[in-house]
């Protein structure tokens, strides 16, 4: 982590459970002497954008914190800050967090510290590039993962490579206008659907007017 970031530490609730966080401090900060995110395409511009705690990701950690993910082998994908990984690993779930910033690595195991976690796994990952060895999952989670139209293709294939053939998906998205071109190409994968509203969001500052995303796929 850069010595000229200036960093925050905040706790987010979810349900009884403390997430503490070290994060940074707004979305004014970058720090990239050596070129690392430049050279990934990561502009000035976006840099930051990894590094604080978004309405989605908690919208998503609260709807986690009730699923059963008992013998489930879950993945994170644009993790971020990977509010739902540090939840789920307090848990004592299996799971594995990845992300493309050249930031989030370090962040996670600062933060698997602050909770007193197990090491969460973690790989850099390259959607349009995928050589990682994650292999398959039974669930894959994320949120506000749509920024642009050519997003939409590479992470269904990205999820398509990575899900077992009984899987389940939940992404959650706060109304970027992409979820129906998503929901296409989960169907055409072989996934069923649903959009849903989140249930009692007072826990954010303002009212979420985005949906969450599920996706459900049986053997055949």
């Amino acid at each position: 982590m850069a010595p000229s970031l200036r960093i925050r530490y905040q706790t987010i609730e979810v349900g009884k459970n403390d997430i503490h966080l070290c994060t940074l401090r707004d979305k004014q900060q970058f720090s990239d002497p050596n070129d690392e995110a430049l050279d990934l395409g990561i502009s000035s511009a976006s840099w930051p954008i990894f590094g604080v705690v978004w309405p989605s990701s908690v919208v998503l950690a609260n709807h986690v914190l009730g699923l059963n993910t008992s013998g489930k082998r879950i993945l994170e994908v644009g993790c971020g800050m990977a509010l739902t990984s540090h939840l789920l690993n307090k848990q004592q779930a299996d799971i594995t967090a990845t992300d493309y910033h050249p930031e989030v690595e370090g962040f996670l195991e600062r933060n698997t510290q602050l909770n007193n976690g197990n090491k969460i796994d973690f790989e850099r990952v390259d959607w349009e590039d995928d050589s990682s060895d994650l292999g398959l999952f039974d669930l894959i989670i994320g949120s506000d993962l749509l920024y642009e139209d050519q997003h939409i293709a590479l992470l269904a294939q990205f999820i398509e490579n990575h899900t077992h053939p009984k899987s389940q998906v939940i992404l959650v998205d706060p109304g970027r206008g992409r979820k129906n071109k998503l929901t296409k190409q989960m169907t055409a994968f072989g996934f069923s659907h649903d959009h849903i509203k989140p249930e009692h969001t007072d826990y954010l500052d303002a009212a979420f007017k985005g949906v969450i995303l599920r996706f459900y796929r049986e053997e055949k």
